[in-house]
């Protein structure tokens, strides 16, 4: 289970890491999708308004999730790269420690919050019942969510993966299975999707957990392990809290965007949750870039070859941005048949073609910016990340998106562009903090080669 990624060509191991790990994130994907599709082909509008709310929320608090977990990857890439199995070890049960306490606390938090993050979500009032219902089922799932999303970014950060593709295929087969029976056969509408949802999560990290113990991962856990170590915390901390609030800022400003999609009716409505299903299985590539350099960038850094994790960036960067171009300019003569595969209603394929025509750009940028934030975590400086991030979401994203939905009433197309320009302003960022942070590490070590 253990791989060393810190010799041989740069490219190769990018594709031996990325690939699997893309096809993971693309049957996660298809997992969310699967509910957005499903119910729109047995429900109406409102149904599918309630999905589309709740699974925003919902992959809100996962990529949060995944955002901490970043920590764990890093740590523990790092000191795979380094040969120090026992710092290894260490890091694997404090991350299991440490989670575990955060899922059920946010479980319980949530519960009693759901009304009033629907009330916040301005969600159109026909579709308020079942998105209380969609919450509530999957705010129960969240131990669920959380166990599997750890034990994912332990494989990577031993360099595998490869096992978390299996875990997440497990879970989607059975998502899909399950959002027939519940939604098609027992008409059990959000509620129905959500169940399907939670149960394949805990499938998925039963098949986890039995893989655990059957594997041999070269690293030897034992029960001290799991004591929390206040300088083993602190680096996951370190490195993954600003992660979490960069995700979690982002997703706040794409669910600010949902607000104001959804104060313009149930079809903008309806046709804002569509795209941005489709916008994050599109962002597929950008997304295992950024966890692909972070973990191939910590071992490397960890075994003192930077050089090859900057070689890793460039890579990723090359690869991300060309998949971007693509898809940006193929989507401009397809928009309207693609959001009309989740909805037959006319005026949601319209304004979804208009939205998707626009922000469809983001995937260059945002492939772009995603591969400085893998390399900036490798780095431990996770708080540039959070830097780019919040100053595109301030100074650009939620104001130009606001603006344009006051300026352009009858289209969706300026929010769209709205949006992708808010990467931009990251991008630009983020080469400023690279040649920054290259510069400093060349004054602190007189030897360092740029």
């Amino acid at each position: 289970m253990e791989k060393n990624l810190t010799s041989g060509s740069v490219l190769k191991n990018i594709l031996y890491f990325c690939l699997p790990y893309l096809l993971s994130y693309f049957l996660q994907t298809l997992y969310g999708m699967a509910d957005l599709f499903i119910i729109g082909q047995f429900e109406g509008v409102a149904s599918t308004t309630a999905v589309s709310v709740g699974s925003q929320v919902m992959h809100m608090l996962t990529v949060m999730i995944v955002g901490l977990a970043m920590g764990s990857t890093v740590s523990i890439a790092q000191a795979v790269g380094a040969g120090e199995k026992k710092k290894a070890s260490a890091s694997i049960g404090n991350t299991v420690s440490l989670f575990m306490i955060v899922a059920f606390g946010m479980m319980a938090v949530l519960l009693c919050l759901v009304k009033p993050i629907v009330s916040v979500m301005s969600t159109p009032a026909e579709a308020v019942s079942g998105t209380v219902q969609y919450l509530t089922i999957c705010f129960i799932g969240i131990p669920f969510i959380t166990a599997y999303n750890i034990i994912s970014s332990i494989f990577r950060g031993l360099g595998d993966s490869k096992s978390p593709m299996y875990f997440i295929a497990v879970a989607c087969v059975t998502n899909i299975i399950l959002d027939c029976l519940f939604i098609g056969v027992l008409h059990l509408g959000p509620a129905g999707a959500a169940l399907g949802t939670t149960v394949s999560q805990a499938v998925s990290v039963v098949v986890a957990l039995t893989v655990i113990l059957k594997k041999q991962s070269g690293i030897s856990i034992k029960r001290n392990d799991f004591r929390p170590q206040s300088k083993v915390m602190g680096q996951i901390l370190k490195i993954g809290i600003p992660v979490a609030m960069q995700d979690g800022l982002i997703q706040i400003a794409f669910i600010v965007i949902t607000v104001i999609a959804n104060r313009r009716g149930l079809s903008d409505a309806a046709a804002v949750g569509i795209v941005e299903k489709i916008i994050s299985f599109l962002f597929l590539v950008p997304s295992s870039m950024l966890s692909t350099v972070s973990a191939l960038g910590a071992q490397n850094i960890g075994a003192g070859k930077e050089e090859r994790a900057v070689s890793t960036l460039r890579y990723a960067i090359m690869i991300a941005a060309g998949f971007g171009l693509i898809v940006s300019v193929t989507i401009q003569f397809i928009a309207e048949p693609v959001v009309g595969l989740f909805t037959a209603d006319s005026s949601v394929i319209l304004a979804g073609g208009q939205y998707i025509r626009g922000y469809i750009w983001d995937c260059i940028f945002a492939g772009i910016h995603f591969s400085f934030s893998g390399y900036f975590c490798a780095c431990e400086r996770s708080e540039l990340s959070f830097l780019h991030n919040i100053t595109a979401i301030v100074l650009m994203r939620i104001p130009g998106v606001y603006i344009t939905s006051k300026m352009f009433p009858n289209t969706l197309l300026p929010m769209g562009i709205a949006t992708a320009t808010g990467s931009l302003v990251s991008v630009i960022i983020c080469v400023i903090a690279f040649v920054w942070l290259r510069r400093k590490k060349k004054l602190d070590n007189p030897i360092y080669i740029i």
